[in-house]
C-alpha cells in the first residue's frame, strides 16, 4: 500500500491550500452562510414533497428541479441509458448522497450497511433490511432474494464500501455485491464543486449536507455503462475486478488494490502521528519538514521544545543545546533528532567542563587510533530510520547503551580510575 496513492485518493482538508482560492472563500463566506440558512428551509420542503408524492417520473422531476435550488445539479449522458432488465447497479462512491442522486434519475434502492436504522435510515433514502446478520455472505443472500421477487426495484450498491475524492483511483471492489446478480450495470459518477473538497474522511453526513448547502453548487455527472454479465465459472473477485477496470477506464482513474480497511488504517496512523511528528511518510525521517510548518509559536523558547531538548541532551551530552534545538525545530521529534545528530558528519565541540582546561575540545564521536586500545568508540548509528515504532525504540535503546558506555569510559580515563571487571 503506497502512502502517496492514498494521499491522492482522499482530501484530508476541507479548505483549499491555494491562497487565492482561500481568499475567495473568505469573501464568499457571508453569502454562503445566507445560502445555507435559506437552503435548509427549502430542504425541509423538498423532503416533505418527496414523502408526499408517490414514486413516479413526475416526483423525480419535481424533486430534481427543487434540488437544483439547493445547489445539487445532476447531469447524465444521453448516449447510453439504463437497462431496465438489469436488477443491480454498481457505482463508484464519492459522497454520502450518491444514492439520492441516482434516485433522481431512476427508481432504485440502496441498503444501509452501517449506521443507525429507523427514521434516520428512512429519511436519508436507504432501504432498511431489518435484523440482518453482519456477515456479507448472508447479506448478499438476502439481497439476492430481494432481487428475485417480482416487481422489486433495482438495487444500487457501492462495492468500494467507502468514499474517495473520485479524481485519482478506485478502492478495491468487494466481491460480495457481485453475488447478488449475474448481470450488473456499472454507473460512473463524478462530482465537482468550487472552493472546497467534495468530502472529507470521518465527516458525518449532516456536516457534509451543511457544506453542500454552503457552497454555490455541486455538479453530479452520471454516466451509464453497458451491462456486464458474469461468465460461466468466473470467480466473483475476477468479476468484480473486471467491472472495476471498466469503471476506472470510464472515469480516467486508476484501479487500485487499496481497501476500505487500508483507508481506515491510514487515517488512524495520520491522526496518531501528525501531532507528534507532523509527517512520517511510513518511516521516512521527518528532517526535511520546513520549520514554518510548526507555526510561529513553536520556537527555541517554547516549553515543549525545551523539554524535548533536555531529553536529547541526556542521550547526547556533548551536543550543544543550540544544535539540538535547531534540529528539533525541523523534526519536532526526539527520536528523529537523535538519529539525525548521530548520523550527521558535522563535528560538534563538547560543552563539558574539561573543554575549558584541556585546550581544544574533542568532537562527540572520535575515531580510535590503531595503537590506542583504551580510547572508547561509539557503536555506529543505524543505516536507516526504522519503519515501525518498535524498530525505532530498539535502535534508540542500543544507541543509548553505547553512548552511556562511551561516557563511562571517558570518566574513568579522565580520573585515572581502574575499570572494574
Amino acid at each position: 500500500m503506497e502512502t502517496r496513492g492514498i494521499e491522492q485518493m482522499f482530501d484530508f482538508q476541507r479548505l483549499p491550500s491555494d491562497g487565492l482560492i482561500l481568499l475567495l472563500l473568505l469573501l464568499y463566506s457571508p453569502i454562503g452562510l445566507c445560502l445555507m440558512l435559506l437552503r435548509i428551509f427549502i430542504g425541509v420542503h423538498v423532503f416533505l414533497v418527496s414523502c408526499a408524492l408517490p414514486d413516479s417520473f413526475i416526483r423525480r422531476f419535481i424533486v430534481r428541479v427543487m434540488c437544483s435550488v439547493l445547489g445539487l445539479h445532476v447531469r447524465q449522458n444521453s448516449s447510453r441509458v439504463r437497462d431496465k432488465s438489469v436488477k443491480l447497479y454498481i457505482c463508484n462512491h464519492v459522497t454520502q448522497f450518491d444514492h439520492n442522486i441516482i434516485n433522481l434519475l431512476t427508481s432504485c434502492n440502496t441498503p444501509l450497511l452501517e449506521g443507525p436504522s429507523g427514521f434516520v435510515c428512512w429519511a436519508r433514502g436507504f432501504l432498511e433490511l431489518g435484523t440482518v446478520a453482519g456477515s456479507r455472505t448472508e447479506l448478499a443472500q438476502t439481497l439476492s432474494g430481494y432481487c428475485s421477487a417480482p416487481g422489486a426495484l433495482p438495487l444500487l450498491l457501492f462495492p468500494e464500501e467507502d468514499t474517495t475524492n473520485g479524481r485519482a483511483g478506485l478502492l478495491k471492489f468487494s466481491s460480495w455485491p457481485f453475488s447478488v446478480a449475474d448481470s450488473v450495470q456499472p454507473v460512473a459518477l463524478t462530482v465537482k464543486r468550487p472552493l472546497t473538497a467534495v468530502n472529507v474522511p470521518e465527516s458525518s453526513w449532516l456536516t457534509e449536507l451543511l457544506w453542500t448547502f454552503f457552497v454555490p453548487f455541486t455538479v453530479y455527472q452520471v454516466r451509464w455503462l453497458l451491462p456486464v454479465h458474469r461468465q460461466e465459472d468466473e470467480p466473483l473477485q475476477e468479476f468484480a475486478n473486471r467491472v472495476q477496470e471498466l469503471l476506472a477506464t470510464e472515469l480516467g482513474v486508476v484501479s487500485t488494490q487499496i481497501t476500505k480497511a487500508d483507508k481506515a488504517e491510514h487515517i488512524k496512523r495520520k491522526r496518531h502521528t501528525v501531532p507528534h511528528t507532523t509527517h512520517t511518510n511510513l518511516g521516512a525521517r521527518p528532517r526535511t519538514i520546513a520549520q514554518g510548518f510548526l507555526g510561529t509559536s513553536q520556537g527555541a523558547d517554547d516549553p515543549r521544545v525545551v523539554r524535548m531538548a533536555l531529553q536529547v541532551k541526556e542521550v547526547l551530552p556533548d551536543i550543544p543545546v543550540s544544535v539540538i534545538t535547531r534540529d528539533l525545530l525541523k523534526t519536532n521529534c526526539v527520536d528523529a533528532t537523535i538519529t539525525n545528530l548521530l548520523e550527521s558528519t558535522e563535528q560538534y565541540h563538547t560543552e563539558s567542563a574539561e573543554s575549558a582546561t584541556s585546550g581544544p575540545a574533542r568532537p562527540l564521536i572520535s575515531t580510535t587510533p590503531s595503537g590506542a586500545a583504551s580510547t572508547p568508540t561509539i557503536k555506529p548509528a543505524a543505516k536507516s530510520f526504522g519503519k515501525s515504532l518498535i524498530d525505532r525504540q530498539v535502535s534508540l535503546q542500543e544507541r543509548k547503551a553505547a553512548l552511556y558506555e562511551y561516557a563511562r569510559r571517558r570518566y574513568i580515563e579522565k580520573h585515572g580510575l581502574e575499570e572494574e571487571s
